[in-house]
């Protein structure tokens, strides 16, 4: 194997860099390596499989449709402040996942303006992490977790004028070219997107990942999107990797892609979609340009009521309608816990029919994609002591 090939690898405090192991999946020197699947969706799944059978991840657990909070996290988080982007940096903005914790309290500590995206993009864009005057480092840590996020910040909106110097993103796995592929909702693109059309960031500000050794995999650069996000640098327990990534970040949003039912569940985003449309953009959405690929592809809390009330999202064709059933639903099965369920596993429909006298719920999706996709998600799901059937229903695409 042609090792010159590789990305350029740094190292720190005496760590041995690993050999770079192309087109298979790296574990360590130790450990034998396993081929990685040709498909983003396989590449995670293997991901995650691996993680969980060799216990390579703290709570929360199973790891699968989570960005994983790996064992060693802190100790990756502290190659973090050797980086050059983070000596010169004065605003960074780091995921609010798990294994990022370490990180959010790095930057607090070296008294940088922290900024976390709000969970799913909710309620905004960024909150700036604001702790007490003369706060110790236990305030700092508490500042950092998901309780400090919600209790120590205040909301950014698209006027703040803020400029992001850093960017720190969770990741399912990443190559040594800097190709990322995250859990599947989109947020992470999105995220740098949004901050792209406000201005916030530009086609230097350089990006960070921190995983475990055994998410650093070979991608081929043919799954790779417009829109997807790129990395310039990868951070593990073991080392640090400068991607040398010259493959363009996303540009902007790409509206075309962006659905109806995002654009509801995504306040922000309407917003900016507005700013943009006054400035003379094409704003033009997804369900007006007759598109069918769902992406980013991020979950929706339910909309429509109990015994199959019209959802009321505007601008979704509804003869786009494809269904899900869901059977053998436990006789005291509630629908809030079935909703609970999906929410948990990214496959929340636009619409759900609940129907009771037969224990069955239908679920209908945007098109027959985010259908099958939902239904991989939903396979083996157990709601009480019943394992659920689940069959791809009614189809209408054009």
């Amino acid at each position: 194997m042609d090792t010159n090939s590789c990305a350029d690898v740094v190292t720190r405090a005496g760590i041995q860099v690993a050999p770079c192991t192309v087109g298979l999946l790296f574990i360590s020197k130790s450990q034998s390596s396993v081929v990685i699947g040709v498909s983003k969706q396989g590449i995670r799944e293997r991901i995650w499989d691996y993680m969980e059978s060799h216990d390579l991840a703290d709570f929360p657990r199973p790891v699968h449709h989570r960005i994983p909070n790996f064992k060693g996290a802190s100790r990756a988080a502290e190659h973090f402040p050797h980086l050059h982007a983070f000596s010169v940096a004065r605003t960074i903005k780091v995921n609010p996942d798990a294994p990022q914790r370490n990180v959010r309290f790095l930057v607090l500590e070296s008294k940088k303006t922290l900024l976390v995206p709000t969970p799913r993009l909710r309620t905004g864009l960024f909150n700036k992490i604001t702790p007490p005057p003369g706060a110790t480092k236990d305030i700092l840590r508490k500042c950092a977790t998901s309780q400090g996020v919600r209790n120590f910040s205040i909301p950014l909106g698209l006027d703040s004028n803020v400029l992001v110097d850093l960017i720190v993103v969770g990741s399912v796995a990443v190559s040594e070219k800097g190709w990322r592929i995250g859990k599947g909702e989109g947020y992470a693109d999105l995220e740098y997107a949004m901050m792209v059309s406000m201005g916030a960031v530009h086609e230097g500000t350089p990006v960070v990942t921190i995983v475990h050794d055994c998410q650093v995999v070979d991608i081929p650069e043919a799954l790779l999107e417009d829109h997807d996000l790129t990395v310039d640098y990868i951070i593990t327990p073991t080392r640090v990797i400068a991607t040398g990534c010259v493959r363009p970040k996303p540009t902007g949003i790409i509206w075309s892609k962006v659905s109806c039912e995002m654009l509801t569940k995504i306040p922000v985003l309407r917003n900016l979609r507005e700013r943009e449309k006054r400035a003379g953009k094409d704003v033009t959405l997804q369900a007006e340009t007759g598109s069918q690929h769902l992406a980013p592809n991020i979950p929706q809390s339910q909309t429509g009521s109990v015994g199959g009330a019209h959802s009321p999202l505007q601008g979704v064709d509804t003869h786009l309608a494809a269904t899900v059933a869901v059977g053998n639903l436990p006789y005291s099965a509630r629908v809030s816990e079935l909703k609970r369920a999906l929410q948990e596993l990214g496959a929340v429909p636009l619409r759900l029919t609940w129907q009771e006298p037969q224990h069955r719920a239908i679920l209908h999706y945007v098109d027959s994609a985010a259908a099958r996709q939902a239904a991989s998600l939903l396979q083996g799901l157990h709601l009480g002591a019943n394992t659920l059937r689940v069959a791809l229903g009614h189809q209408r695409d054009i």
